[in-house]
C-alpha cells in the first residue's frame, strides 16, 4: 500500500501504518506524560505569576485567571512541536529500531555517532525547534495569515532537518549525516513539511514524537537507496 517511495507522503504514512507497534505506542503514552507535566507546569507558572505580580483579588482575580487560561493554552498550543521534537529526541532510538525490525530486516545494527554528541544534537534540534517557533510567534502577531504560513515554513525546516539529522547519526558521523541532509534536502523538507502541518491538528499532534521519528528512517534507507550515497547496509 505505500510501496511508492517516490511519494512525498510515503514516510509519514509509513510511520501511520506502524501506530499499532507496541513500542510505539509505549512512547506515545511516555510522550503523552511529559507533554501534559510540561503544560501543567507553563499554566500553573502562568496563572501564579500574574498572582504574584499584580496581587489580585476578587472578579478581577477571576477574569485574569479566565484570561491566563486562555493564554497559557495558545502559548502551549504554539511551543507544542518544540516539546514534541524534544521528546522524540529522548525515544529516538527505540522508535527507528522499531521501524528498521519491521521494514529493513536486512539492515546491520547500526554504529552510532558518540553518545555525548548525539545527546548534544538532540538538546540543540528542541532549543532551535523552540527559538525558530518564538520568531514564527512573533511574525504570526506582526503579519496575521501570512505570519502563520511563516512559522509552518520555519518548523518544516527545524523539525525535518533536526530529525533527520539525529536520525541518520545513528548510523554515520554527524559531517556524513550533515552531507546527506544536503544531498537530500527537498525530500527532507517535504516530510517536515507535513509534520509540522500535523503539528496544529489538536490531539493528532500528540503522535509527532513518534511519527517524525518514524517517518525519517523511511527518509533516510530512501535517500541512501538512491544513486550517489551508498546503502544504509554498507555502512
Amino acid at each position: 500500500m505505500f510501496s511508492d517511495a517516490s511519494s512525498p507522503l510515503m514516510p509519514t504514512l509509513r510511520a501511520v501504518a506502524q501506530l499499532d507497534d507496541p513500542v510505539f505506542l509505549g512512547v506515545v503514552v511516555r510522550s503523552l506524560g511529559w507533554s501534559v507535566v510540561c503544560f501543567a507546569a507553563l499554566y500553573i507558572g502562568t496563572i501564579g505569576a500574574m498572582h504574584q505580580l499584580l496581587d489580585l483579588h476578587g472578579w478581577i482575580a477571576w477574569a485574569a485567571d479566565i484570561l491566563g487560561s486562555i493564554g497559557a493554552f495558545l502559548l502551549a498550543f504554539w511551543l507544542f512541536l518544540p516539546v514534541a521534537a524534544a521528546i522524540g529526541t529522548l525515544y529516538f532510538d527505540r522508535i527507528a529500531f522499531a521501524v528498521e525490525r519491521r521494514y529493513y530486516p536486512w539492515l546491520p545494527p547500526p554504529q552510532a555517532a558518540p553518545m555525548m554528541e548525539q545527546i548534544w544534537d538532540g538538546i540543540a534540534v528542541a532549543l532551535r525547534v523552540l527559538f525558530l517557533n518564538v520568531v514564527a510567534l512573533v511574525l504570526a502577531l506582526l503579519i496575521p495569515g501570512v505570519g502563520l504560513v511563516l512559522g509552518w515554513a520555519i518548523a518544516a525546516y527545524a523539525v525535518g532537518r533536526g530529525l533527520f539529522v539525529a536520525v541518520a547519526m545513528r548510523r554515520m558521523p554527524r559531517g556524513a549525516a550533515e552531507s546527506l541532509y544536503i544531498a537530500r534536502r527537498l525530500s527532507v523538507l517535504t516530510t517536515g513539511g507535513v509534520l509540522a502541518a500535523i503539528a496544529y491538528v489538536p490531539l493528532v499532534n500528540l503522535l509527532i514524537p513518534v511519527l517524525g521519528v518514524a517517518a525519517m528512517v523511511h527518509v533516510l534507507d530512501a535517500a541512501m537507496s538512491g544513486p550517489g550515497p551508498r546503502r544504509l547496509g554498507s555502512i
